[in-house]
């Protein structure tokens, strides 16, 4: 008898199914049956699933004589199953990976619950992947299994079959099956819900859920949409013949109401000419169900009175106030930028102030926030103020004064300050005064091509005006390098007359002021357990992929790893998204600060991101996964092979990437040798006064290279926790964890 019984209604799904199919048949935990469906589909769906069982002996298929709908579709395949659990999984819909072997071990984690909530994430034709906004009600704090009492919030989770396991014998033993219609799921789901004995959720994204651009059933404008009073009936019917459940009637109500506004007004769901009688419809319900008392919130108002013609009045009306808004709102606009402009004018026309400094935001403040911090200390009297958006208002350290782009006082500001800082570039209708002075910070040390070596490459290169560039470039008086290499490339790709100062990289002088004591508390604020080794990953960019989801799945890796092991994961500011949480996975992509999570982790995986030049000042270890290294460099070109030479460890692959971390490579004495050669090459004057010789050559006047540069075997940066740790104890030994077969790799 198989674990689950995974049950997939097919109906005109020809283009979506084999996939569906695949997430299935390619999960890590194989104990499972697949029960295919084929709704009587005129499409390809039969010929598809036969085809899949003749390869694979999970495979069950059933065809049904005729076309009898999703909710019936389902019962055919649950009369049918024999598996400890039954799945249901629409067919253009997936599982994620692993996602089976998380359900199992949560169910044996709770003790077999009747059933089991998953969490899912709506993915889009574009590319965008979503994950549910009410995660929240899914948590796995607290006593489990539970009763839905102690829960009441999963009933505003999506009623929906397929985001739950159930016990099969718990679904027999009460006869739970699907009537036919549209929004069968809703006398099957609150029922369950409300006569489970025990559930349990589990905090993890198991389903993704397709929003298809045309020809979801639901999105369908037809008649069948009123089947909704019809559902609803069965569920209060349920209550009625169950007094022990009366307590739900309520909240069930609420959600009724909430469910006809919803089809009410969306555009997509009700033909022309029934939109009255659906609200007429709506209001009977309303009245024949609601509870004395019950208190009814104000969007409740439309289906409570049937306020059909005031609602399109409305809407007529809410039409008419946009337009009138939005023209007046253009006007303002315009009058409002003829205005700054003039006052800029003026401005420039207007003394320079020689002690203002203006330094523009960027993710996590990098090198400008160092130089303030130079700036303050080595020459207290220029006064500093931030450009900054109101999203990056968390990236700006306290006590600066913080300006806003397109306000008066921001014109005000680029037009009399004297020194300009930033690793982006300034407006460009800035006009640069004769004595201002412009000091570029780049982001990082390049791997990747930049400037003028993109115009061969246009996926990266995507809409950058090489002219624009070029005359931002033309301002600059100072570019900031951290070490021969960069020095060389900005010169070359980014051509002008600047002076460049190769004196360190600023932001990189935390690593080596930063104590322990500093390293624990910034520890301690991201969750990071005493004796846990935090890992940093932080993947770059790809402009090879529409998408940037991750090339890992860091949930199966540090399952391999243990329990001693957790990620810190950072996106990149780049992509939409962000690696998905998982119990040992700490979301950081909105952290203010990079160089604070460099200080907090033990070791960094990474692809190709420049964080690894500023990372490896730590001496820390640092692990390289290169799968598609040649997808990376025809799209994006490189300046040196990093497989050749890398800051440490090289993995080809996610299993490759296991075995380096297992078997304590990652942190050998041949992946210290490679870290030491690429600090060598690439960290010669990260000592720690990198801002300080910015501010004493550019403000100050003095000479080059003063102060002088401490030597590599000198600095002492800050050591990691794990480190520390296993000096005290005994050295980290890594012991792989059960999932399946250990790949078979080559020797190192």
């Amino acid at each position: 008898m198989p674990r689950f019984s995974v049950i997939v209604p097919a109906y005109m799904v020809q283009a979506y199914l084999a996939e569906c199919l695949d997430s299935v048949l390619s999960q890590s935990y194989p104990d499972l049956e697949l029960i295919a469906v084929d709704d009587y589909s005129p499409d390809a769906c039969g010929t598809i699933i036969d085809e899949y069982a003749a390869r694979d002996a999970r495979v069950k298929p059933v065809h049904l004589a005729e076309n009898q709908g999703l909710g019936r579709a389902r019962n055919a395949g649950a009369e049918r199953a024999s598996g400890d659990y039954l799945l249901f999984l629409d067919s253009d819909d997936t599982l994620t990976p692993d996602a089976l072997g998380a359900i199992a071990d949560r169910l044996k984690e709770t003790g077999e619950p009747d059933v089991l909530v998953y969490d899912y994430a709506r993915t889009y034709w574009d590319g965008r992947t979503v994950r549910n906004q009410l995660a929240a009600q899914l948590a796995q704090e607290g006593p489990a299994p539970f009763r839905l009492e102690d829960r009441p919030g999963l009933l505003r989770v999506l009623m929906v079959a397929w985001n739950k396991a159930y016990r099969r014998e718990f679904v027999t033993e009460h006869g739970f099956t699907f009537p036919p219609g549209y929004y069968e799921d809703a006398p099957w789901t609150f029922p369950v819900l409300m006569t489970a004995e025990s559930i349990a959720t589990l905090d993890r994204v198991c389903v993704y859920y397709r929003q298809r651009r045309q020809g979801s059933i639901l999105g369908t404008v037809s008649r069948r949409h009123f089947d909704l009073f019809e559902q609803y009936d069965r569920v209060f019917a349920y209550i009625a013949e169950r007094p022990e459940l009366a307590q739900w009637r309520a909240e069930l109500f609420r959600r009724m109401v909430d469910h006809c506004a919803v089809v009410y007004t969306r555009r997509d769901r009700l033909p022309r000419g029934s939109h009255g009688e659906f609200l007429r419809r709506s209001r009977a319900h309303y009245r024949r169900y609601r509870v004395p008392g019950t208190r009814v919130p104000l969007r409740h108002a439309l289906v409570r009175f049937g306020l059909h013609r005031t609602f399109r009045a409305l809407r007529l009306a809410s039409a008419v106030r946009r337009r009138a808004l939005k023209s007046a709102g253009e006007l303002a606009r315009a009058l409002r930028s003829g205005v700054l402009r003039l006052h800029y004018l003026i401005q420039l026309r207007l003394p320079l102030h020689p002690d203002r400094a203006v330094f523009t935001a960027s993710w996590g403040s990098c090198d400008q926030g160092a130089l303030v911090e130079a700036f303050h200390r080595h020459a207290p009297r220029i006064r500093t103020a931030w450009i900054a958006r109101p999203e990056q208002q968390h990236a700006v350290p306290p006590g600066p004064r913080q300006l806003r782009p397109g306000t008066a006082a921001y014109w005000t500001a680029l037009a009399r300050s004297r020194y300009l800082i930033g690793a982006t570039g300034f407006d460009r209708r800035l006009r640069k005064r004769p004595r201002q002075l412009f000091v570029r910070t780049h982001p990082g040390t390049p791997l990747g091509h930049l400037g003028l070596d993109l115009q061969e490459r246009p996926a990266a290169a995507r809409n950058t005006d090489f002219e624009e560039l070029l005359h931002d470039v033309d301002r600059w008086d100072y570019v900031v390098s951290g070490n021969r290499h960069s020095t060389l490339t900005w010169e070359r790709v980014f051509p002008g007359r600047y002076t460049t100062l190769e004196y360190g990289l600023p932001r990189n002088d935390v690593f080596q002021r930063a104590t322990s004591a500093e390293v624990a508390r910034l520890r301690e604020s991201l969750g990071v357990p005493e004796g846990t080794v935090a890992i940093l990953y932080a993947p770059t960019y790809r402009d090879h992929r529409r998408t940037q989801r991750p090339l890992l799945d860091l949930e199966r890796i540090l399952r391999r790893l243990g329990p001693r092991f957790m990620v810190l994961a950072r996106a990149h500011p780049g992509c939409p998204g962000s690696p998905g949480p998982g119990a040992r996975i700490v979301d950081v992509s909105g952290h203010p600060s990079v160089e604070s999570l460099c200080l907090a982790s033990d070791a960094l995986l990474t692809d190709y991101a420049p964080l690894m030049f500023d990372y490896v000042n730590l001496d820390r270890p640092v692990v390289v996964h290169t799968e598609d290294w040649e997808a990376y460099e025809a799209a994006r070109g490189t300046y040196f092979d990093l497989r050749d030479f890398p800051p440490g460890a090289v993995a080809r692959s996610e299993d490759e990437l296991i075995d380096i971390f297992t078997t304590g490579h990652w942190r050998g004495s041949r992946s210290a040798q490679l870290r030491a050669a690429f600090r060598e090459r690439f960290c010669p004057y990260d000592d720690g006064r990198a801002a300080e010789r910015v501010v004493r050559h550019v403000v100050l006047g003095e000479p080059a290279g003063v102060p002088e540069i401490v030597p590599l075997a000198e600095r002492k940066p800050v050591p990691s926790a794990a480190s520390a740790s296993a000096r005290a104890r005994t050295p980290l030994a890594t012991v792989p964890q059960p999932s399946g077969p250990l790949p078979v790799t080559e020797s190192r």
